[in-house]
């Protein structure tokens, strides 16, 4: 049986690059999602209501055009709220946005473009339900990304800064390790240059030995 985590795999493992692990996946908090949901439901729901107040053939087709179109109506509403999430990976942060059945929409920002993150919680529903908004600010432009109506927004707050300093500290320790094998080819190509040069006195003086 398909889960969550067959239906994530499947929606947003395309905005993955190669090698890139997903830690988190951060969806807007389920109160959205049901009032996003709410009326195409009840629209589906009332038109089989209808078909069984009235069972008439002609109110049959009426009724399938009527639930196929609410049908298709909660799926759109579905994926506007499924689609708007963050993807949180190994290397940064994937906003992916979901505009329509034809139009979507993903913006990347590496954890080293991260200047800052912050989190804000407005209003009584916020604060009872515990949810708000969660943004980052990039280095390169200054820009703000940002995602509304997530859930425990302090908790995402602390996986993307633990995200970071391991994304930080892996690519100072490759930087590290890059200037080390840059160095060595330094010294090891002085060396062979001082090698040459010696080689090259040697043989000056023994033709000097010779003539002598």
């Amino acid at each position: 049986m398909p889960t969550m985590s067959d239906l994530n795999t499947l929606l947003f493992t395309r905005h993955l690059d190669d090698d890139e692990i997903i830690t988190k996946i951060i969806h807007k908090h389920w109160i959205l999602g049901i009032r996003f949901l709410f009326w195409p439901s009840v629209s589906f729901i009332v038109a089989w209501l209808v078909l069984y107040a009235v069972p008439f053939l002609a109110m049959f087709y009426v009724v399938a055009l009527w639930a196929t179109i609410s049908l298709v109506w909660w799926l759109r509403n579905f994926f506007d709220y499924y689609l708007d999430a963050w993807i949180i990976t190994n290397a940064g942060i994937i906003d992916v946005e979901w505009h329509g059945w034809f139009h979507r929409e993903s913006t990347r920002v590496l954890y080293s473009d991260i200047q800052g993150v912050s989190y804000e919680i407005q209003g009584v529903l916020g604060t009872v339900l515990r949810y708000g908004t969660i943004s980052v600010e990039k280095i390169s432009t200054g820009n703000v990304v940002s995602l509304d109506h997530v859930s425990h927004p302090r908790s995402v707050e602390s996986l993307i800064m633990k995200n970071m300093e391991k994304y930080l500290y892996s690519k100072n320790l490759k930087d590290s390790r890059h200037v080390q094998e840059l160095l060595s080819q330094l010294v090891a190509g002085e060396v062979q240059l001082n090698d040459i040069r010696d080689d090259g006195d040697d043989d000056d003086d023994e033709e000097e030995f010779d003539e002598d």
